[in-house]
């Protein structure tokens, strides 16, 4: 181990955090005083970069997000930014860029048909009305946590909603967005879930990012149902652990989650290992391709790195969809299994982050050795296959998951 003592701030009271820091012998001291290693919430890490503070990061400091963290989890910012990549893509002549017959994008079609509020709303009016059976789901652009999220099937539920907000389609001030509601999810025991991956961008320029193997599962404790009558029961519609800890069946031992590994193991045996191969193998595509449509308007500061929640939905056609991304993914445990997995990966993290595992260094490219990865596992290093790249090769990217 170095002699050095490695100072940290932490403004999160989680205890996997600090179980880990102190399990490394690092000393606490407050934002004011020298530190080495600051794992911060997003308003700390915006007033630290904000350019009236002047705060400059000296090469022994590193902090868990990047400067403009949520041009990929602001649901907005990340619409858009997904819209420029596939503009893009399409000026350069990408096979990715391809559509079908329809207009649909043949590849890069893992977003909902999304609208952000109030700027597209009438666009929105001419595909409701194109489909007026569809569903859709209202959310704010900033918010977490199942927090003013509801359903409509009718255009007056949106006008009336409007009147009670500050929403109106001229002016607003705080953005939504509304996408068509995967009305047909894949169900387990005829309840909807999502999955919860842990993605580590230690670069964006060139990218570079790892994915996690302990991901989760997240179900709701009420049967799904498709009927206008539920469409306001959010204990059937979001998955988010804040709304399904208040329904009368949640289950505080299993916490309504599952490991990937177990969903793995179940699709093989109900649908084939052929297909729930393509099914992740399509999952880190998705998460891959949000990844490059925000690195080029990303501040990729050597000091950051950043540790991303992605919520996906699978379609009953084993379809995965991205939701949204979080920048600050619960680090509570509710669980005894989720305790243990969410101190192994603050571990994972602090090894890939810290050279050897031990002092922060603004110079180390975040590339350890493979046997220190832990449960990660290379999603892309752009690093590793520039020579390749400069023959016009893709990146290196990690094509087979090995889930646990």
């Amino acid at each position: 181990m170095s002699k050095r003592r490695v100072k940290y701030c932490c403004d999160m009271d989680r205890p996997v955090l600090i179980s880990n820091f102190e399990k490394r012998k690092w000393i606490r001291v407050r934002p004011e005083e020298d530190w080495n290693v600051y794992w911060s919430s997003v308003l700390t890490v915006r007033n630290i970069f904000k350019v009236e503070t002047g705060y400059r990061l000296s090469d022994n400091q590193i902090i868990n997000h990047f400067p403009n963290y949520y041009e990929l989890t602001m649901k907005d910012l990340m619409m858009r930014n997904i819209r420029k990549y596939r503009r893009e893509l399409e000026r350069e002549n990408s096979p990715l860029s391809v559509k079908d017959e329809n207009g649909k994008y043949v590849h890069l079609d893992f977003i909902p048909v999304t609208f952000i509020l109030p700027a597209d709303y009438n666009m929105f009016v001419e595909e409701f009305r194109r489909n007026p059976s569809s569903t859709w789901i209202m959310k704010p652009s900033a918010k977490s946590q199942g927090v003013g999220i509801f359903l409509i099937n009718k255009l007056s539920q949106l006008k009336r909603w409007s009147r009670g907000t500050s929403f109106n389609p001229t002016a607003v001030k705080e953005r939504y967005v509304i996408s068509r509601y995967i009305d047909k999810p894949l169900l387990i025991g005829g309840k909807k879930f999502d999955l919860r991956i842990y993605v580590l961008v230690t670069s964006f320029r060139p990218l570079k990012a790892f994915i996690y193997r302990l991901g989760f599962c997240r179900f709701c404790h009420v049967k799904y149902s498709g009927s206008t009558k539920e469409l306001g029961n959010m204990f059937v519609h979001l998955t988010n652990v804040s709304v399904q800890k208040k329904a009368d069946e949640y289950n505080s031992v299993h916490g309504g989650k599952w490991s990937i590994q177990n969903l793995k193991l179940y699709l093989e045996g109900t649908r084939g290992q052929e297909v729930t191969d393509k099914l992740f193998d399509n999952m880190r595509f998705l998460i891959l391709h949000s990844l490059k449509s925000v690195a080029s308007v990303m501040a990729s500061d050597r000091h950051c790195f950043e540790l991303y929640g992605y919520d996906i939905i699978i379609g009953n056609d084993l379809k995965p969809w991205l939701i949204e991304v979080n920048a600050s993914p619960s680090l509570i445990a509710t669980t005894a299994n989720d305790r243990v997995m969410k101190q192994k990966l603050i571990d994972d993290i602090l090894n890939i982050c810290l050279e050897n595992g031990e002092y922060p260094s603004a110079k180390w490219n975040k590339t350890p050795d493979e046997s220190k990865l832990g449960n990660f596992e290379i999603l892309v290093d752009e690093e590793a296959s520039a020579p390749e790249a400069s023959k016009g090769a893709c990146a290196k990217v990690k094509k087979t998951p090995v889930w646990k």
